[in-house]
């Protein structure tokens, strides 16, 4: 798992003695430039995107996040990634659905209101898990519903005592991407819409779901990128975020 490009050394601490000030090992610094300050500035921690770092690469972000003890999500983790990331941070919690990996492993207390998260089939898990798990270690109280597909109304309107109490509603959904309209349709709260890359040759990769939620008759639909779970998870917990006095 060695990588020329990371020396040993990257995991050490590099904090300025006189000053005070952290600063990255010279390792990390030649490929990344983590956003620390995110959390005071934006009341969010920062998330690593894994998919294209190599795994030496993820470790050495780890073991920065670690030196600064950082809150972090880190998403699209294969195992390789996971495997590394756990090497620096052995505690992390590791959900291999959703390929994310969260550090500290336990989410903070839930704050504001519940973000319901509604997965259109099994196929569609991996991102509504991503979902669930952004908002939940952003703060909010997180339910997950499963199976709910247009192919099947009665099994939407089996939840809709559940659809109607949530501050924010996330659905995902693949193949005609129908059911962000449907659930918009029943509920007053908020829906975000989270195309997936599930379906057949005419899906095109989720861009058929995608045009079909942005082309949503129901007013009130917000939509993100293909398979985007943590773009949703984080807009979510935003919405559900307690009412300022």
């Amino acid at each position: 798992m060695s990588d020329p490009t990371i020396p040993a050394s990257a995991s050490a601490s590099a904090s300025d003695a006189d000053t005070g000030v952290w600063r990255p090992p010279p390792a990390l610094a030649a490929f990344a430039e983590l956003d620390h300050d995110r959390a005071r500035r934006r009341g969010y921690p920062e998330a690593v995107y894994c998919e294209g770092k190599t795994p030496d690469q993820v470790a050495a972000i780890g073991a920065a996040v670690r030196e600064r003890r950082a809150p972090t999500l880190f998403t699209r983790a294969a195992p390789a990634h996971a495997e590394a990331l756990l090497v620096e941070l052995p505690d992390a919690h590791h959900d291999r659905d959703a390929r994310l990996l969260a550090w500290p492993p336990e989410p903070p207390a839930a704050t504001g209101g519940t973000v319901l998260v509604v997965a259109a089939g099994t196929s569609d898990l991996p991102v509504a898990r991503e979902a669930q798990l952004t908002a939940s270690y952003l703060g909010r109280s997180t339910e997950l519903v499963m199976d709910l597909g247009v192919a099947g109304l009665h099994r939407v309107l089996g939840q809709l005592d559940r659809l109607r109490a949530a501050r924010v509603v996330v659905v995902v959904a693949g193949m005609d991407g129908a059911l962000p309209s449907v659930v918009a349709g029943l509920v007053s709260a908020p829906v975000v819409a989270v195309p997936t890359s599930v379906g057949y040759g005419a899906a095109f990769g989720g861009l058929a779901p995608l045009l079909a939620m942005l082309n949503a008759c129901s007013p009130g639909v917000a939509v993100v990128n293909i398979d985007n779970g943590y773009g949703a998870g984080h807009l979510a917990a935003q919405i559900a975020a307690p009412h300022a006095d």
